[in-house]
């Protein structure tokens, strides 16, 4: 029997938006490799670092919007790795923060592909800072919940206990939690959060046509629809909304992004 050799896949984190927040590695991996596989995320500025040999292959996804399902693009990845020595699988923000990046190598590991991850600047830190609102701070926010809220609300087993959250950390920041807004917000009062608790929706931090609103947890739903705030969003729950300092707030950057809804 003839073993296949594989090139290798490195799933790669494309940061926030922002091309700068890119890292030097990814830069360089970007630079020289023969395949790469990109997520709706990733700005346009950062496929112009890849050579004009390079195969570019589009596998976004988005609410109702879906171009590729994860299995076709599993399968993609492990005939990409048969033809090419270096393939990069780009993900929007870290490959391995509710990106699938685990799913993904997984799968590679399995069929004998080698895979390497290089992590990248996940949008639930960079969002907050983006906006002045540190994560952390000494004197009221010394835990972060890191959570998704992409999931169906009504599924009969749910993975996120919104409940239970209301009295698990200082600081909440949920990523894809707009489609599911009014039913995360009522769970969390429910679980006891306070309805004066500071919150904060950021639509588009790191580049240009970048917004947030600051309103208490019982005013967040209303307001975030009355401003029709939209994804990609991040919210931040908790009184370290309260610190926003705007001053050390960087400037958002001018990139095309290749496919929006």
């Amino acid at each position: 029997m003839i073993k296949i050799q594989y090139g290798k896949v490195f799933l790669v984190g494309a940061g926030p938006g922002d091309p700068d927040l890119i890292t030097v590695k990814a830069h360089r991996l970007l630079q020289k490799c023969d395949a790469v596989v990109y997520d709706s995320l990733v700005p346009s500025q950062i496929l112009e670092v890849v050579r004009a040999s390079c195969e570019l292959q589009f596998v976004g996804k988005r609410r109702g919007h879906h171009s590729s399902s994860q299995v076709k693009t599993n399968s993609l990845l492990l005939e990409l790795a048969k033809k090419h020595d270096c393939v990069v699988r780009l993900k929007g923000g870290d490959p391995f923060m509710f990106g699938r990046g685990g799913e993904e190598a997984e799968y590679l590991f399995q069929k004998g592909v080698p895979v390497e991850v290089v992590p990248g600047v996940t949008a639930g830190i960079a969002a907050p800072a983006y906006i002045g609102i540190p994560l952390t701070h000494r004197l009221c926010g010394s835990s972060v919940t890191f959570v998704t809220g992409h999931e169906e609300i009504d599924k009969a087993r749910r993975t996120v206990n919104w409940s239970s959250l209301a009295e698990v950390s200082h600081t909440l920041v949920i990523y894809m939690g707009l489609h599911n807004i009014e039913q995360i917000v009522q769970q969390l009062i429910e679980g006891g959060m306070g309805l004066d608790t500071p919150a904060a929706v950021i639509q588009q931090a790191t580049v240009v046509g970048q917004r947030f609103i600051r309103a208490n947890l019982g005013d967040l739903v209303q307001e975030s629809r009355r401003k029709m705030f939209s994804s990609p969003s991040i919210i931040v729950i908790g009184k370290i909304v309260d610190l926003q300092v705007k001053e050390c707030s960087p400037e958002p950057a001018n990139v095309t992004m290749p496919i929006t809804f």
